[in-house]
């Protein structure tokens, strides 16, 4: 047997001015690309243990991951898509693909629909598993090529290799004849915010995948994925979507659009009301005062790196500073020229720079002015560590040449490039110890929590104005179709039939 087995990854924000060429991938290229995937807590990685144990011969033609940004280089899309399409042009028994589904280029607003289309026109009869994101943007185009997918069931995302396994799985059946796998969607039109979709905590999110996971105990379902979709990926189908794989077409069909129905009477719990910046910090102070070990978690959730946000906006700390909060641990903040400038004054020297706030943000009317800052060059680092997990276990991070500045109320860590904070490692890279902070500020939604949470007295989201923003209303969308919850708030939907292009 010949397994095609590829991932390529990246989840778009339209709206963000950074750019996505091919080198932000980091590519890595046939047996390479094996190497990379092989032992990784990705669903490629799972894909790459199935096929070994299969007995399987594997072709990689691509691993490549770009943190969120934004639309792709056309080129860079042509690149790594030609590489899967020539690959699975060759005569093979199973391709499976670990994709995100949020992907957007100048020229393909449904990226993945267009390469899972090119790849169904090569190989027309080889059964297509595909591995997606929670936050996937599903479209007709990607259930019409895709013979089935599944999506994560965690945010922040802990089960990508389980993911993987469980696409295995049904591949698995499928090249054995045991399992039969029809596809039902359902697309209720919803823009659910990220800070709705934490899936450990009580709430709408956390009851629908539960009841996905239920709906999966039953004998002829294979899988059921609720997926929230990205809201800032502009293209038609953006937001909520169902899909159900199964033995029969009718029942998954009727499950989706029953199920569909269910995550409509829940849309309201997918809204997120954010309050003032100067009130969270004002409950940041108050929370500091409260007994309990540990720092304040500040998420700065306007300026989420890993989703599309340029990682310098100033917000958060310029009005942390002004309340005269003290004891601030802050970053990492993106600004290379400040770096630059801290190298230039050495370790132990006082300097006054500018610091962030240097990307334009045109498709929301913003033009900061860099926050100017007066401290001591405390630290000059590598900005480079290994994650521990759970979220990309042992993956090499590199967030380029770091700097600390230390004023008399924080310390920032500044690096060269954008970067989530995943784990501690972020910090300890520079010699910085986050437990010892009163106040921990972070460019983070949730894939910072399942580390940084443990070590905090209390989370408090803070609101600054950045390309991440979850106020939806700052967005000029072009190409979604409307109406769509929240955005209109008084419209009407059923859920319908429809009509499946090729299961």
């Amino acid at each position: 047997m010949r397994f095609v087995i590829a991932r390529l990854n990246h989840e778009t924000n339209s709206f963000s001015p950074v750019p996505t060429p091919l080198d932000s991938f980091a590519p890595s290229w046939g047996s390479d690309a094996l190497e990379v995937g092989k032992g990784s807590s990705t669903a490629m990685g799972a894909f790459i243990d199935f096929a070994n144990q299969m007995q399987a011969e594997i072709v990689t033609p691509v691993f490549a991951m770009a943190y969120p940004s934004g639309p792709v280089d056309d080129d860079a899309f042509e690149s790594m898509s030609s590489a899967i399409v020539n690959a699975s042009s060759e005569p093979c028994d199973a391709i499976l693909l670990d994709l995100h589904g949020a992907m957007v280029t100048p020229s393909f607003y449904d990226a993945e629909g267009e390469l899972l289309a090119r790849i169904r026109k090569v190989a027309p009869h080889t059964p297509i598993g595909v591995a997606l994101d929670l936050h996937a943007n599903i479209t007709p185009a990607m259930i019409d090529a895709a013979d089935f997918i599944v999506g994560f069931k965690t945010y922040p995302h802990v089960d990508m290799y389980e993911t993987g396994e469980h696409v295995a799985r049904i591949m698995a059946g499928v090249l054995e004849g045991e399992v039969t796998a029809k596809q039902g969607f359902a697309h209720p039109p919803i823009l659910a915010q990220a800070l709705r979709m934490n899936t450990n905590v009580p709430g709408s999110m956390k009851k629908l995948v539960d009841k996905a996971r239920e709906l999966e105990k039953q004998k002829h379902i294979h899988a059921v994925t609720f997926f929230g979709g990205f809201p800032l990926s502009d293209l038609a189908e953006t937001g909520t979507s169902v899909v159900i794989v199964a033995e029969d077409s009718e029942i998954a069909q009727r499950v989706a659009t029953e199920f569909a129905a269910d995550v409509w009477a829940e849309r309201k719990g997918f809204v997120y009301h954010e309050r003032p910046l100067s009130e969270s910090v004002e409950a940041a102070r108050e929370a500091s005062l409260k007994p309990g070990k540990g720092p304040i978690l500040m998420l700065d959730h306007g300026d989420n790196c890993m989703s599309g946000g340029t990682c310098d906006i100033m917000d958060v700390l310029a009005e942390s500073l002004r309340q005269g909060l003290t004891g601030i641990l802050a970053g990492p903040v993106a600004d290379a020229e400040a770096v630059a400038a801290m190298q230039t004054a050495g370790v132990g020297k006082e300097i006054t720079l500018e610091l962030g706030n240097r990307w334009t943000l045109p498709s929301i009317g913003v033009d900061k002015t860099p926050l100017e800052l007066t401290g001591r060059v405390r630290t000059l680092a590598k900005g480079s560590y290994v994650i521990t997990g759970p979220i990309y276990t042992d993956m090499h991070c590199d967030m380029g040449e770091a700097a600390v500045l230390e004023t008399d109320q924080a310390l920032i860590l500044v690096v060269e490039e954008p970067h989530e904070p995943w784990d501690i490692g972020v910090f300890s890279c520079a010699g910085l110890d986050p437990a010892q902070s009163e106040f921990l500020i972070l460019k983070s939604r949730m894939y910072c929590r399942p580390i940084f949470e443990p070590l905090s007295k209390q989370v408090v989201e803070c609101a600054s104005l950045g390309i991440t923003s979850s106020r939806l209303e700052l967005f000029d969308y072009m190409r979604l179709c409307r109406p769509v919850f929240p955005l209109d708030l008084n419209m009407s939907w059923a859920p319908h039939t429809i009509k499946e292009a090729r299961n």
